[in-house]
């Protein structure tokens, strides 16, 4: 299993590596992807309640 500072630097390099070689809108799309896929991994594991966050 990853600690946050391995996952923090995968996205770090990942957020680089778009940046480099796809230019500004690549590092965009690969920025927003990633927030959605931790928002979406935060609420399967369930240290993310969604349901409550809604109902405000």
């Amino acid at each position: 299993m990853m600690n946050a500072a391995t996952a923090g630097l995968v996205a770090g390099m990942a957020l680089g590596f778009a940046g480099y070689f796809g230019g500004f809108w690549a590092f965009l799309l690969v920025l927003v992807l990633g927030a959605a896929g931790l928002i979406a991994g935060l609420a399967v594991q369930g240290d993310l309640d969604l349901h409550t966050r809604r109902q405000r």
